[in-house]
């Protein structure tokens, strides 16, 4: 797995999205029991938060010490420096797996294996991610000559999963239909950059070239900006949940 967040973990911490609180409900309606769930590739730990309301215990894991270093500090969460593909989770133990906008990065069948391992046998998996945002302004139009033009060469392969919505991604697994979802948001100016730079391939620009490139779509989309100053965000919720066979 890459590590492509280390870098930008107090940005990212700062500026991602959060998850609402009515989705993880629908996920966690769907297990039997709460004892176990375990948050893979939990970067800033997002989500283990908000399971951590509802489980006994929450193990939350990612490669990234300094992802894990912005975590919150909740007494039922227990943070391990550990690859998805091998984990020190005990066999048949977890209830439920959540991996949001992380398992593009896993090796799948390694990955899948080892949620095989872990899984109870009534145990639910969910994987969910975001693509692009809309605004349904002129914006949008800005940030996708910035996303699939000044960033092309930037983005890691990996990335395409996310493009197809996580359709290629093999799912081993009994899947559940879940209704279209979405986030919506209303930003400032200031966490619209932000989140722009927590992206993966921006860091990877400034890393070939020394410059943000944030900084040339920085007073375009300044002239763009409502004078409310906020505008609406929306993102859809990719997704693939499902149970073990």
């Amino acid at each position: 797995m890459k590590d492509n967040f280390s870098k930008q973990s107090e940005t990212y911490a700062k500026f991602r999205p959060t998850y609402p609180s009515g989705f993880i409900d629908q996920i966690t309606s769907l297990v039997s029991e709460k004892n176990i769930a375990w948050d893979c590739g939990t970067g800033n730990g997002q989500v283990a938060k908000i399971l951590s309301k509802q489980f006994k215990q929450v193990i939350a894991t990612d490669i990234s010490s300094n992802q894990l270093s912005h975590a919150p500090n909740i007494q039922n969460i227990e943070y391990r420096k550990e690859p998805a593909e091998s984990t020190s989770i005990e066999n048949t133990t977890v209830d439920l797996i959540t991996v949001a906008q992380a398992i593009h990065w896993f090796n799948f069948d390694a990955f899948f294996e080892e949620v095989n391992r872990v899984l109870r046998a009534d145990g639910v998996i969910a994987i969910f991610g975001y693509p692009l945002l809309e605004t349904r302004t002129k914006i949008d139009t800005i940030l996708s000559h910035f996303y699939s033009g000044t960033l092309k060469d930037f983005w890691d392969s990996e990335r395409r999963f996310i493009e197809d919505e996580y359709s290629t991604i093999p799912f081993p697994f009994k899947q559940i239909e879940f209704n279209e979802t979405y986030m919506k948001y209303d930003w400032t100016f200031d966490q619209m950059i932000g989140y722009l730079r927590s992206w993966s391939a921006v860091q990877h620009y400034i890393t070939k070239f020394q410059s943000d490139p944030v900084e040339l779509i920085q007073d375009e989309l300044m002239s763009c900006w409502p004078g409310t100053k906020t505008i609406s965000v929306s993102m859809k919720i990719i997704n693939k949940i499902g149970r073990k066979n």
